[in-house]
Parts: structure tokens; C-alpha cells; sequence
């Protein structure tokens, strides 16, 4: 008796004292140097979700501007971030969506404005505002047709290359905050052959000094009129859109009625089509973003 209770001891010891295996957080594959034509240098961070590395199933994939505060604080501009990997892995643990893969392209630090900024807002602007985007361009080109054709034509090719994708536009989404909404916005615009949703979050639609009445009026007209002529019928896109009431997002609610009316003008049928919501007292930072995620990923990438 003595013998089989020293021995059920020592069993009992090895259980408390073995080390569970960790739990599968995914893995992160970084890309720090990307030279294209035409761009500054990109950066590019990928979350491959738990599983990617022991099945042999395909995966949809979202690809975020601003990649530097999607994920570690310490990369992040002013260390908050958007905690996209960890909402992704517990909504699919939940079964609200399927795990998809996170492609983070970093935002070029003193190119960003010029680099998210519609090509067809500075092209149809007047010198009053366009000088006002120039001041926040530096001065230099607006280069967002170049980068969206990179994104649609170069990168997303050798992701689709590299990684087990499903490549379709209805598997393929694209999402960004602030000045990331609206170059979202115009991806899923200009290239619905390849981004089928699309999430603008705190949107910048007055597209430069949001205090200024009459840069946000000829604004809306931008939007407006690029909306009714090239949206085009929806054919299965699904756009999110939102924004707060705090800070920057207190200039966002009348622009945003404007764009929302703009598609259901076009034809785009709200609920089903496009949403936009309000976040009463939500600010413009990662953490209010990474608040409303979860909705935004269940509505772009649920079976409905």
C-alpha cells in the first residue's frame, strides 16, 4: 500500500509540474523591404492564423493599411494598436467568421497622406483645397493610383503565390482607419475585381482640414459625384463604415450621411450592401477601433 501511494504521488507530481503546450497564437512573417516603382519603400507584416501551419486549408485574407498598428505596441506610432490577430483568432474560435490572413502593409511615415489619398480627390479639387492637400502631401506627388495598383497587381499576386489564399474578391478584403478608410473605400471602387469588402473605419472623407466648412462641402461633392458615376451596382461588395463622436470624429457624422446617401442613390442597398455606424463618444485611435472590430469582421466576413 505503501509503494502505491508513493507511486501515485509521483504521478500526481508529474501532472501538476508538466508545462501545457502553449496554445497556437499564429505566426508573424515580416517583409521589411519591398522596392516598387513609383512608392516609397513598403513594409509588410503577415499574420498567418492558428492552424495555417498543420492543415492544408485555404484561407481568405485581409489586407490592412497602417500594418504597424495592427498587432505589437512596440511597433505601433503612439503604442496602441488594433489587436487585429488576437479579434481575428477569437472570433473564429467562436465560429463567427472563418480564420482569414492578415496582411499589414506599414504606413511610409511622412508619405502616408500622400500615399492614401484618392487620386480622383486631388485630381478634382479646387486650387484652394488642392493646395491645402499639397501642404499635407509635402509637396510632393499624390501616388495612391500607383499604390493601389501595387497592392492589387504585384502584392496580392504574391501572397496568393506564397500562401494557401482563396484569391476571389469575395474572400479578399481590404481595411484601414482616417486616411486607410478612404483609400479603402477607392480600392474597393476602382478594383472590385480583386477587393470584394472593404471596412472604412473613421473615414477621413473631408480629405483635408476637416475644420474648414468649405474644403468639407466640396468634399462631399468629390464623393458624391465618384460614387453615382464610378460605385458601379454592388454585385456582391460589402463595405463597411463608421465613426466615433470624439476628437477627429466629430467632424465625421454629416460627411459620412453624405456618402451614405451617395450609395443608396447609386443603388447600393444599406444593411445588405454597405453599413455605417455610429460610436457615440468613440474616439479616432486604435483603441476605439479595436473596440467596434469584432462587428466589423463578423458583418465583411460571416456567410450571410
Amino acid at each position: 500500500m505503501r509503494i502505491f501511494t508513493a507511486l501515485l504521488a509521483l504521478i500526481l507530481a508529474a501532472c501538476t509540474t508538466a508545462e501545457l503546450p502553449a496554445p497556437d497564437a499564429g505566426r508573424f512573417v515580416e517583409i521589411e523591404r519591398i522596392a516598387v516603382a513609383g512608392l516609397p519603400d513598403q513594409r509588410v507584416t503577415i499574420w498567418l492564423p492558428p492552424g495555417y501551419d498543420t492543415d492544408d486549408r485555404r484561407y481568405g485574407v485581409l489586407y490592412m493599411h497602417d500594418g504597424q498598428n495592427l498587432f505589437d505596441p512596440a511597433d505601433a506610432h503612439y503604442g496602441k494598436v488594433w489587436r487585429a490577430s488576437d479579434v481575428v483568432s477569437d472570433l473564429a474560435a467562436k465560429g463567427a467568421i472563418e480564420p482569414v490572413i492578415i496582411v499589414g502593409i506599414w504606413s511610409p511615415g511622412e508619405d502616408r497622406y500622400r500615399q492614401y489619398l484618392p487620386q480622383f480627390t486631388y485630381e478634382d479639387a479646387s486650387t484652394e483645397l488642392r493646395a491645402a492637400m499639397d501642404r499635407h502631401a509635402g509637396g510632393k506627388p499624390i501616388i495612391s493610383a500607383r499604390y493601389l495598383e501595387w497592392l492589387a497587381d504585384e502584392l496580392k499576386p504574391r501572397i496568393d503565390a506564397d500562401y494557401r489564399t482563396i484569391a476571389g474578391p469575395s474572400d479578399t478584403a481590404i481595411a484601414g482607419a482616417s486616411m486607410g478608410g478612404i483609400m479603402s473605400c477607392y480600392a474597393a471602387i476602382e478594383r472590385p475585381d480583386v477587393f470584394g469588402r472593404a471596412a472604412c473605419v473613421s473615414s477621413h472623407w473631408p480629405l483635408a482640414d476637416p475644420g474648414n466648412e468649405s474644403f468639407a462641402n466640396e468634399a462631399d461633392a468629390i464623393w458624391r459625384d465618384y460614387i453615382l458615376v464610378e460605385a458601379g451596382a454592388p454585385e456582391g461588395r460589402r463595405i463597411w463604415m463608421d465613426h466615433g463622436t470624439a476628437a477627429l470624429d466629430q467632424h465625421y457624422p454629416p460627411r459620412q450621411a453624405y456618402v451614405s446617401q451617395a450609395f443608396r442613390v447609386a443603388g447600393w442597398k444599406e444593411e445588405r450592401d454597405f453599413v455605417a455606424r455610429e460610436y457615440v463618444g468613440a474616439e479616432h485611435d486604435e483603441i476605439a477601433w479595436n473596440e467596434r472590430l469584432p462587428e466589423m469582421l463578423t458583418c465583411l466576413l460571416s456567410e450571410r
